[in-house]
């Protein structure tokens, strides 16, 4: 009982921070039932338990892409994602298999969390807390994003962006924030760096 009661909050906290995120949502059950970048989440958590166990691992990758067709939005079950994770619209969004997403990240339409080569180990991107990735940005390969990084829209990021900097351009150039910076819930335009 103790693990569903924990799952069912997971559950809300996905709602949650949707709610907060969006100031399109109007209500909890909007985007309980209109959101499909909560339904590709809450179908990865289900499949990624999955996965885990490895008698299981077809039915979970089978399971993955049939949640692809329904939302346009591709997870690995072998991916790790954090907490609070909110994929805003959402179609096109990839998360491949050895990708790490940390807890409250917010990737966009479009987003990439890809490969750079067919080789087996770690080839995705692993992104720390609070990043936000921008409307088809790609960031490709074993590539460390640090904490609070912005990721522009577009942006082909292929090197390490450090914590609280701000990557634009093709390929992406890293920029810090202006020292008047300040961290708030409202998500900053990366496009105001360039």
């Amino acid at each position: 009982m103790p693990s569903l009661t924990r799952f069912l909050g997971v559950l809300r906290e996905d709602l949650d921070v949707a709610r907060r995120r969006d100031p399109a949502a109007r209500s909890l059950a909007e985007v309980a039932l209109g959101y499909p970048g909560v339904h590709a989440v809450w179908a990865y958590r289900l499949f990624h338990r999955m996965w885990r166990e490895p008698g299981l691992r077809l039915p979970a990758r089978l399971l993955s892409q049939a949640t692809r067709a329904a939302t346009g939005i591709e997870i690995h079950p072998g991916a790790r994602l954090g907490r609070r994770l909110f994929i805003d619209h959402g179609m096109g969004v990839v998360i491949g298999e050895t990708a790490v997403v940390g807890d409250d990240v917010v990737l966009f339409h479009g987003a990439t969390l890809g490969g750079r080569t067919m080789r087996v180990g770690k080839r995705h991107p692993t992104l720390g807390n609070e990043v936000v990735v921008g409307a088809g940005a790609k960031i490709l390969g074993p590539v460390w994003i640090g904490d609070g990084a912005q990721i522009g829209a577009n942006a082909v990021v292929v090197k390490d962006v450090p914590a609280g900097s701000v990557a634009v351009g093709v390929p992406a150039e890293v920029r810090r924030r202006p020292a008047a910076w300040t961290t708030e819930e409202i998500v900053d335009d990366p496009a105001i760096y360039i």
